[in-house]
């Protein structure tokens, strides 16, 4: 087997292969007073997001270790890692304590981490571009230059929310807020920011105006037709509704639609969708 180049994300990424390029996840974990899950592909995502619905406490969640990254590369020549967001978590950080300790271990190997700024659909965006440049026999430097003009100029990522009580669970926003929300059917729609932050833009209600709203907000950050990846948790009709909206206005795009993984469940919660997306190509 040639042992060139291998990619690894972490969970948030929601991918558990790539169509037989070398591949591995590094799970997060969803933690929830005495109950905890790891994000592979064994989750039962239901099972977590309906126990999480009538869950009052607090949750959150927990980064992949350095070793995790580790036991991932195997005995590649060229690793290339792609973590959440640092400003959400500390995957990033564990990441390069991984690529350091395999770089300094293993003479003549590279190991570079991607920070996406971002989750999701944003992380598959650079999955495929690293396919892509892999399979034009680019070299590692050349790889990792043009992935990081891609990820900041060509890719972005955003989001509609059906509930908010995970977030209220781990303090990110209150009680009330997440209350006040539901009661009044609003769809909160954001971004990931250029600094990794998730950016709240706007509060339409319903799932009709939530879609009509993200599409007018792709178009603004500069989506012309490429490339779009859309997951969903639990809530397959408003993603088809997306994919059904982009479609009219861009006939030819690619796009694909699949389940959330764990952790994107987990912050996203049932109903909600992230939307990655090609821009300014």
């Amino acid at each position: 087997m040639d042992k060139k180049i291998k990619i690894i994300s972490d969970s948030s990424g929601d991918m558990h292969s790539l169509g037989g390029f070398p591949f591995a996840s590094a799970p997060l974990k969803i933690i929830a007073g005495e109950r905890e899950w790891i994000d592979n592909a064994q989750l039962d995502i239901e099972e977590m997001v309906h126990y999480l619905l009538k869950y009052n406490g607090k949750s959150g969640s927990a980064c992949p270790a350095p070793a995790d990254w580790l036991d991932a590369f195997e005995d590649y020549e060229n690793i290339f890692c792609i973590t959440i967001s640092s400003n959400l978590s500390g995957s990033y950080n564990a990441a390069c304590i991984a690529c350091e300790e395999y770089m300094a271990e293993h003479t003549g190997r590279k190991a570079h981490v991607f920070d996406s700024l971002s989750t999701g659909g944003e992380m598959h965006l650079i999955m495929d571009k690293i396919m892509e440049l892999a399979a034009e026999d680019k070299s590692f430097e050349e790889i990792v230059e043009i992935v990081n003009d891609y990820k900041v100029n060509h890719c972005g990522l955003l989001f509609t929310l059906e509930s908010m009580q995970n977030l209220a669970n781990n303090g990110r926003v209150s009680h009330l807020v997440a209350k006040a929300a539901g009661l009044l059917n609003i769809r909160p729609l954001g971004i990931a920011s250029e600094i990794g932050t998730l950016e709240m833009l706007e509060k339409p209600r319903g799932a009709k105006k939530a879609v009509a709203s993200a599409y007018d907000i792709m178009l603004k950050q500069g989506y012309n037709g490429g490339k779009v990846y859309i997951s969903h948790c639990l809530n397959p009709s408003i993603a088809q509704s997306m994919k059904e909206t982009i479609l009219a206005g861009y006939p030819e795009a690619q796009l694909e639609i699949y389940p959330m993984g764990g952790l994107t469940s987990f912050y996203a919660e049932k109903g909600g969708m992230i939307v990655g997306f090609e821009k300014n190509l």
